[in-house]
């Protein structure tokens, strides 16, 4: 007896300490990607519905635990009474209709509960105001279009933030161009798959301004966990000006000639996207407001000068199942298509 109440003991401090940890975590990490610090419509949706599970079901752990503990000791074997037939119960209707109804009626008030949020976040309506994003994926990057902006993002994506005078939700359209990918960024809502040849949609509603990351839900090959995302929600002014930015083309700058024309004389054009110039491949992310973006490689790295510069000579290095090949360029052609990159913005 005393080893199951010692057990139990245990479990409980421990479940405590869990619950205690995750919260300090939570309240230390302004931007992270758990469940349990929402900014988003659905995602507040999804944690109210966690909550009110838990809830029902730390109900039903207290009382099980409690009851089993209260056995354990009002019914342990007694040495000076060890040779006493206990009290003889041969069944109760009323204990065996709670033990059947109780549980019944609360499958049927989860599953509603949970059926009510489902169809809330799936068959939300749009309004005329929301924003449209199509969200590609790729081994192993994001895509982000803008069909009704021509504003082609790579791994950060920005959306206006939303308020209830002015709800301005965000519309994804979410496909593959390759195999199964999920796009997941927790404080913004549930996760979702990418199918080839398949149409999924994915909706948020930013409550928040900030910095929100996620990544691939979904194992898509060797480099999987460095396919990041991170999501940008701007107040209007900031969402405009960023957007007014992407819309431009690329700059010509005569200094660093040299740097493009190793760039469109190399395969990089061949991949690779810079508007306004003869580069227009789309086997490989846009590059044209490449130094607008805070990191490399979705997420890899910082987007500095000397990150970009090794990107370029060893990709592999940083992300070994990429498919961008070494270009063997000497150091200076990598110093010249560097500087050059570093004007793209």
């Amino acid at each position: 007896m005393q080893v199951v109440l010692g057990m139990f003991v245990v479990a409980l401090w421990s479940l405590g300490t869990a619950i205690a940890t995750a919260s300090r975590a939570v309240a230390m990490t302004p931007t992270n990607t758990s469940i349990f610090s929402p900014a988003s419509t659905p995602a507040k949706s999804i944690y109210d519905l966690s909550l009110f599970v838990l809830a029902i079901t730390g109900t039903i752990f207290v009382v099980v635990a409690g009851l089993l503990a209260f056995i354990i000791f009002r019914f342990r074997e007694r040495r000076e009474d060890d040779t006493a037939e206990p009290a003889q119960i041969y069944g109760s209707t009323q204990v065996e209709l709670a033990w059947t109804v109780i549980p019944v009626l609360i499958v049927i008030t989860l599953f509603l509960t949970t059926a009510r949020i489902i169809y809330a976040i799936q068959d939300a309506p749009k309004p005329k105001a929301a924003l449209d994003v199509t969200v590609v994926g790729h081994q192993f990057w994001w895509e982000f279009n803008y069909p009704k902006l021509g504003i082609h993002a790579v791994n950060e994506m920005h959306v206006p933030v939303s308020n209830p005078q002015a709800p301005k939700p965000t519309f994804m359209r979410l496909l593959s161009a390759d195999v199964i990918h999920s796009f997941w960024v927790p404080q913004m809502s549930g996760k979702t798959d990418l199918v080839p040849n398949k149409v999924n949609e994915l909706w948020i509603e930013p409550q928040q301004t900030g910095m929100y990351v996620g990544q691939c839900a979904q194992f898509c090959g060797v480099e999987h966990a460095k396919m990041l995302l991170r999501v940008y929600v701007d107040t209007p002014e900031g969402f405009a000006a960023w957007v007014k930015n992407q819309q431009q083309k690329g700059v010509r700058d005569e200094t660093v000639a040299a740097g493009r024309h190793v760039f469109e004389t190399q395969a990089c054009m061949n991949c690779h996207t810079v508007a306004g110039t003869a580069a227009t491949g789309r086997f490989g992310p846009d590059l044209t407001h490449l130094m607008s973006r805070d990191t490399l490689a979705s997420g890899a790295m910082d987007n500095t000068k000397e990150n970009l510069r090794e990107w370029i000579r060893r990709p592999d290095t940083y992300k070994v199942g990429s498919l961008m090949p070494a270009m063997q360029l000497s150091d200076e052609q990598l110093d010249q298509v560097t500087a050059y990159l570093l004007t793209l913005r």
